[in-house]
């Protein structure tokens, strides 16, 4: 079972890790700013995006794909923006708006071309498609060092690296910005931060991140990997670099673990099939939040029996 490891898991595993940590990153930040649902809306939005830019190029491969997907999300953003200040809508109201007929178009247009050459539906923009992300030439881990195997390594993955490279050292390079725009927006003002600027990095951060995620694992993944590992992490610690470090760590099982849960362990059980990567992960990591809030509970009552016993 494990023989074909290289050849069928390695490329999913790794791919889903990176896209759980690029997301994961940017929804640290949206969860202290109170704007998690930014993170569902983009996560959605960019489906017309993806599926316009597949009509014209034909396949999921090609980098114009994330234009078409970076537009889409931009322009969501802008809309969220518009509605906001030019109507009575707040901004819960903004963005459920913005999701839903962004996402309903995504979907109308791959219902008007199913009949067509296309390869894309509404399963593949749910639960991507970790599971077909075979890598033909892997044979063992010696097989990344052979020029002629690594020629054969899905795009995907390489999108996933670069986009977690990328969010990571503007997160590094831009951390004071960050903390002090997040934390205290008027102080920051006040030292001249551009908080404008800072608020649409992490939006522009934000769709990156559910951009290069989407088309390999799906928006179901995008959406528990921006929310859940930070919620998790925010309940277990005050610290933000506390924070960012556990949210990291529990992204990371969230991925790993529930990519061999859903693929090896219903085989081992005897099933002939295995169940939804994305599904698994996202359960995942809705469990980790799920135990981390009971173990804050509970270690906040023996504080609390503890203050009043001394």
């Amino acid at each position: 079972m494990f023989d074909d490891f290289y050849l069928i898991s390695f490329v999913p595993i790794l791919t889903g890790l990176f896209s759980a940590l690029s997301c994961t990153l940017v929804g640290n930040i949206l969860v202290l700013r109170k704007r998690a649902m930014l993170s569902d809306t983009i996560s959605h939005v960019v489906l017309p995006g993806i599926v316009i830019s597949f009509l014209i190029f034909g396949n999921l491969g090609s980098y114009f794909m994330l234009v078409g997907a970076g537009i889409a999300g931009l322009t969501a953003v802008g809309t969220i923006a518009v509605l906001r200040i030019y109507t009575s809508m707040d901004n819960s109201a903004a963005m459920a708006t913005t999701l839903s007929v962004f996402f309903a178009a995504g979907v109308l247009m791959i219902e008007l071309t199913a009949g067509g050459n296309v390869h894309l539906d509404v399963e593949h923009a749910l639960y991507g498609n970790l599971e077909s992300l075979i890598w033909i030439d892997g044979e063992s881990l010696m097989s990344v060092f052979d020029p002629v195997a690594r020629q054969t390594i899905p795009v995907e993955l390489t999108r996933a690296i670069i986009g977690f490279v990328l969010i990571m050292t503007v997160m590094l390079v831009c951390w004071r910005f960050l903390i002090v725009s997040t934390f205290d927006q008027t102080f920051a003002e006040i030292s001249g931060v551009p908080v404008g600027i800072v608020s649409a990095g992490v939006a522009l951060a934000a769709t990156l991140a559910a951009v290069i995620s989407f088309a390999a694992v799906g928006s179901i993944i995008v959406v528990s990997m921006f929310v859940c590992p930070p919620a998790a992490a925010r309940v277990l610690t005050q610290s933000f670099r506390d924070q960012v470090c556990l949210s990291v760590s529990f992204s990371a099982i969230s991925a790993v673990l529930g990519y061999v849960v859903a693929g090896y362990v219903p085989i081992l059980l005897g099933f002939e099939t295995s169940i939804s990567a994305a599904g698994t992960i996202a359960t995942l990591s809705g469990v980790i939040l799920v135990c981390a809030i009971f173990y804050s509970k509970r270690q906040r009552s023996y504080d609390f029996i503890d203050g009043h016993q001394t």
